[in-house]
């Protein structure tokens, strides 16, 4: 099992730093905003929080491929690896479409959460040229997935911190601007940062395919085949309801920054900083994620499947471990994190509290992350998008929305709650994620123990 644990954590520590510098792109976004205006951050919140939403459920949908590539790979069926891929730019091409649509026309969803119309035009033009750089940054997700699937990360984290030393300056000098030579574009220097990075990741992930001696065996620059409607909709079964599921996660998270912005803008700019946090430290269960359903999927390809469930055991201590000395490490340094982030002293105030809760909110939010994306390697999807939809947006979203905004529910039985306050959103999440480890853990451990998958074929 010590073999097991270490190759996981070189594996996820790979991929954390490659998480971690596109994290930083977020970090850096939050704080050059911050330091240009209160309400450009709180454009931020509202804009960030919609982008994710489209982006992260479209990219969930292409991640789910991961344990079908990973699988191919045990089974030393490389040629086929390099077909999927091919059939899998069917999928991604569909998915670039409707994110597009959706960032093009944030209309009914704003006003639907009813966020200040001072705040639009400016979440608007964000969006508008964030939709441009979609289908590159869901392309480089997909040579992303490849990678981690064949366990040889590296040359995606290269990009991704190259790309960090191009986004931090280009940000800085698009917001802020240069006196008498470049005037400050706000918000949106934010976004035109971003798309000149992305554009410039997806053209290196090409080069790369195309020039190292790695990929050869897999075919990847065959000729490309006409679309296989039984790969398509095997992908579906698998994409869709993981796609579904994340959204279903994110916007449980997301929309909680659109409902607060209602609260204004103090309350909204604090979520920031602490909804920022709790993505930096999602980046280290997501890494370990990724790299125990690569080793599960291998095993599982390769017929080992005691070997599998090593991979399953390693993967989760570490999980524990380290979320729970993340979460320790936040609460120790709450004030000093807030106070990096604004120069407001009722902002840092605000944030200062919600760190406590992430501390709460981070421990089982890296437990069911891993449980749902180990789940996927036995085929089981269905279950965590029904188990999200009624928990995170239930109890979580809805729980949050009624004591924030004062529901008729008499909440004297429960002290610990805050109403009229952000904090809410915050306990009622870390409650449903809670809840949701326990319903899912055990049917992991049951999965892995019961079942053998078969190789898709």
């Amino acid at each position: 099992m010590s073999s097991e644990r270490a190759t996981i954590m070189r594996h996820a520590g790979t991929v954390m730093v490659g998480q971690l510098a596109v994290m930083a792109f977020s970090i850096t976004d939050t704080l050059v905003a911050g330091h240009f205006a209160d309400t450009a951050l709180a454009a931020l919140a509202v804009a960030a929080a919609t982008y994710v939403t489209v982006h992260i459920s479209l990219m969930g949908m292409l991640q789910a491929l991961l344990p079908v590539w990973a699988e191919l790979h045990g089974a030393q069926r490389h040629a086929e690896v390099g077909r999927s891929v091919r059939q899998a730019l069917y999928l991604c091409a569909f998915t670039a479409a409707i994110g597009m649509w959706a960032l093009l026309c944030p209309g009914p969803l704003l006003n639907w959460t009813q966020v200040p119309s001072d705040l639009q035009d400016e979440v608007r033009g964000y969006l508008s040229i964030m939709a441009l750089g979609l289908p590159a940054s869901l392309l480089f997700r997909m040579y992303s997935t490849l990678n981690q699937s064949l366990g040889k990360p590296k040359l995606v984290t290269w990009v991704q911190v190259g790309a960090l030393t191009v986004k931090v300056p280009l940000s800085i000098v698009l917001v802020l601007g240069i006196p008498d030579v470049l005037p400050p574009l706000g918000l949106a220097g934010c976004a035109w940062a971003t798309l000149t990075v992305m554009l410039m990741m997806v053209s290196l992930a090409l080069w790369l395919l195309r020039t190292q001696d790695f990929y050869r065996p897999y075919r990847i620059w065959a000729p490309m085949e006409k679309p296989d409607s039984t790969t398509l909709l095997r992908f579906a079964r698998l994409g869709l309801p993981s796609g579904l599921a994340i959204g279903v996660e994110v916007t449980s998270f997301t929309l909680m920054s659109l409902f607060i912005a209602r609260l204004g803008v103090v309350a909204t700019a604090s979520h920031q900083i602490v909804s920022n946090m709790a993505a930096v430290l999602y980046m280290v269960p997501l890494s370990l994620a990724i790299a125990s359903c690569s080793r599960v999927s291998y095993w599982i390809g390769a017929g080992q499947m005691a070997q599998a469930r090593q991979a399953l055991r390693a993967g989760l201590h570490l999980i524990l471990l380290l979320s729970i000395c993340l979460a320790a490490l936040i609460g120790w340094q709450r004030e000093t994190i807030a106070s990096l982030y604004t120069q407001s002293p009722e902002v840092a105030a605000l944030a200062a509290t919600l760190l406590l809760w992430l501390m709460v909110y981070h421990v089982a939010d890296a437990v069911q992350v891993f449980t749902v994306f180990s789940l996927r390697c036995y085929n089981i999807t269905v279950l965590p998008l029904i188990t999200y939809t009624v928990l995170l947006w239930g109890l979580g979203l809805a729980g949050g929305y009624s004591v924030a905004y004062g529901t008729n529910f008499d909440l004297s039985n429960l002290p610990w709650l805050s109403p009229q306050s952000p904090i809410a959103f915050w306990q009622t999440g870390s409650l449903a994620l809670y809840v949701t480890t326990a319903v899912l853990l055990p049917v992991l451990w049951r999965a892995a123990y019961r079942h053998a998958p078969k190789v898709p074929r």
